[in-house]
C-alpha cells in the first residue's frame, strides 16, 4: 500500500506542475499592425466590426474617393479587389461617421467591388475590409476631407420630394469581358435617423440572382448610403437579372434588368 501511496503522489506531483506550467504559457492573440491612416477610432472599428480575425492592411484593396467632400450628401466612392483572390465579403466603414457602417457585399458571382455613393458627417477614414476565404480581414482605405452635415440633414423625402416612389428601382446592364456591369438605382430616403424629428428609414437588404434564380451578389445596406441609392458593380455573368429587396419598415420591391 505504501508503494501505492508514493506512486499517486508522484502522480498528482507531476499534474500539479504539468497544471502550473500550462498557467504560465503565454496566450497566443493575433498581431495587429499599426493602422497606416493614424485614425483615433481604428481601435473600435477593428474590435466592433471585423470579428476578432486577423488583419492585414493590403494594397490590393483599392479604395477611390475625392480627397475633398463637395456635397457631403452625395460622395462617390469606388472599391475593388486588385488581384486579390477568393474575397467571400466586403465591408465597408466610415471611421468617424456617427453611423460607421455604410454597407457590406457577399460577392456570389460578381467581381469583388462596387461603386456607389453615402453621407458623411466630418472627415473621416473611408475603409473597405475584404474578408478572404482564410478568414483574414484585407484592409484599405484613404482620409476623406468633408465639412461634414450629411448624416445630419433631412431627406429629400421629408419635402414631399418623391411621395408614392419609394421603392420604385430601375437599372442598365452593359456587357463586359467575361461578364456584364450592373448599375441600380432604388427610390428611398435612406434616413439616418439623426436629423430632428425624422426616424431611421432606410434600406437594409437587397439580393441579386440571376434568370435561372441562382444567387450573384448580396448586399446589406446602412444609414449612411446615399438618399436614392445608385450602385453598380460588375457581374460574372450575362444575361437578364432579378433584384429584390426591403427596408427596415417591412417595404419589399423587386425589378428584372434585361441587357
Amino acid at each position: 500500500m505504501s508503494g501505492l501511496r508514493i506512486a499517486l503522489r508522484a502522480l498528482l506531483w507531476c499534474c500539479a506542475a504539468g497544471w502550473a506550467s500550462a498557467a504560465q504559457l503565454p496566450v497566443a492573440s493575433p498581431v495587429v499592425p499599426p493602422d497606416p491612416l493614424n485614425s483615433p477610432a481604428w481601435g473600435a472599428m477593428r474590435a466592433r466590426y471585423l470579428e476578432g480575425r486577423p488583419i492585414v492592411f493590403d494594397d490590393r484593396v483599392r479604395v477611390l474617393a475625392p480627397a475633398n467632400a463637395e456635397n457631403p450628401l452625395d460622395v462617390p466612392v469606388t472599391v475593388a479587389a486588385a488581384g486579390l483572390e477568393g474575397v467571400e465579403e466586403i465591408l465597408v466603414i466610415a471611421d468617424l461617421n456617427p453611423i460607421q457602417r455604410i454597407l457590406s457585399l457577399k460577392p456570389a458571382r460578381a467581381v469583388p467591388g462596387l461603386s456607389f455613393r453615402f453621407k458623411v458627417e466630418q472627415s473621416s477614414p473611408i475603409r473597405a475590409a475584404m474578408r478572404t476565404r482564410d478568414g483574414v480581414w484585407h484592409v484599405g482605405g484613404v482620409w476623406l476631407s468633408a465639412a461634414g452635415g450629411g448624416c445630419t440633414t433631412p431627406s429629400g423625402a421629408s419635402r414631399g420630394l418623391f411621395l408614392g416612389q419609394v421603392g420604385a428601382m430601375n437599372g442598365r446592364l452593359w456587357a463586359r469581358h467575361g461578364g456584364e456591369r450592373l448599375r441600380l438605382r432604388v427610390v428611398h430616403p435612406m434616413d439616418t435617423g439623426l436629423a430632428g424629428g425624422i426616424p431611421a428609414f432606410y434600406i437594409d437588404h437587397l439580393v441579386i440572382r440571376d434568370d435561372a434564380g441562382a444567387e450573384l451578389a448580396t448586399l446589406d445596406t446602412y444609414e449612411p448610403l446615399a438618399e436614392n441609392p445608385v450602385i453598380s458593380l460588375d457581374l460574372q455573368t450575362r444575361g437578364a437579372v432579378h433584384v429584390a429587396g426591403h427596408d427596415i419598415q417591412g417595404n419589399r420591391f423587386a425589378a428584372d434588368v434585361r441587357p
